[in-house]
């Protein structure tokens, strides 16, 4: 059975609404469940490979072990910097600061997660979108010579990243830094995507001056609108997305209003450069800073 044929034979094309041309799919009339067939999870899989991100609507019946359960048909729990697998939970009564600027998620790690699932929990009246970037198309975008230049580029990703490195408060918690290349060769698709976001705090062998600029360049492409899909949640939703092909961010304008989602992450593999050298862990720490 082809890769079609796989899909169409489990979730009808007509079933499949794609959000834009390069980016995001609404998946219609199934509801998710860790009993569905394997050949079910494995077109839910597809998916997630040709659109980078896909959303559920209705899916109310999932609380924090349901969604759990469902996570792990797509693979092994993937370990947070600190080494434990919860249901993350990203609420704004927290300040949550880290949800509101583009980043891969963990992406501080060497083998950061392949595969996140994200349930609305708690959805403000107004505001609290989410926004992702297939950063395939991104890479695409480059004119040829800044192609060649990201291509042969190096990045240091770190936790707890730039936009926590600003703070003056002393960090409690765990500190990490790999060395990732600025593009990958995605293991499954073939494609080449950026790898970027607010954790890298600079890349190797450039000033940080002109480092900076070289990141607003080329972050610049990943979140050009055509590159995007924005998401209004409804309480019950869930969204699966490639997070080796994506970037995304949540929107800051829901003022007062509490917003809570809960994610689930799938391990994932060491990238490789194109090249063929895989990404390095440098080092990590649990303890006081």
């Amino acid at each position: 059975m082809s890769e079609k044929d796989l899909i169409d034979n489990f979730i009808p094309p007509t079933d499949v609404v794609k959000c834009t041309a390069r980016i995001g799919a609404e998946i219609r009339n199934i509801k998710l469940s860790a009993d569905l067939p394997d050949q079910a999870i494995a077109a839910i899989n597809s998916l997630v490979l040709e659109h980078k991100v896909i959303f559920f609507r209705d899916q109310g019946h999932l609380d924090d072990a349901g969604q759990e359960r469902f996570a792990v048909r797509f693979g092994k729990p993937s370990p947070y910097p600190e080494g434990t697998t919860p249901i993350f939970d990203i609420d704004s009564a927290r300040g949550d600061i880290g949800a509101y600027v583009w980043h891969i998620d963990w992406s501080c790690m060497d083998a950061y997660p392949r595969i996140a699932v994200l349930r609305g929990v708690v959805i403000p009246p107004v505001g609290g979108d989410t926004v992702w970037s297939n950063t395939a198309t991104a890479y695409l975008d480059l004119p040829l010579p800044l192609q060649r230049l990201a291509n042969e580029l190096w990045a240091v990703h770190s936790f707890p990243g730039s936009y926590l490195r600003s703070s003056t408060e002393p960090h409690i918690g765990p500190m990490i830094e790999t060395e990732h290349p600025v593009v990958r060769v995605h293991p499954e698709t073939g494609e080449r995507t950026l790898v970027l976001g607010i954790y890298v705090t600079r890349f190797v062998g450039i000033p940080k001056y002109d480092g900076q600029r070289l990141l607003d360049l080329f972050e610049s492409h990943v979140t050009a609108q055509e590159n995007t899909v924005r998401w209004k949640w409804k309480q019950g939703d869930i969204a699966i997305w490639d997070n080796r092909a994506t970037m995304h961010c949540a929107t800051n304008d829901c003022g007062d209003q509490r917003r809570v989602v809960r994610r689930a992450t799938i391990e994932g593999e060491v990238p490789v450069s194109v090249d063929g050298r895989y990404s390095v862990a440098r080092f990590k720490f649990v303890g006081r800073k």
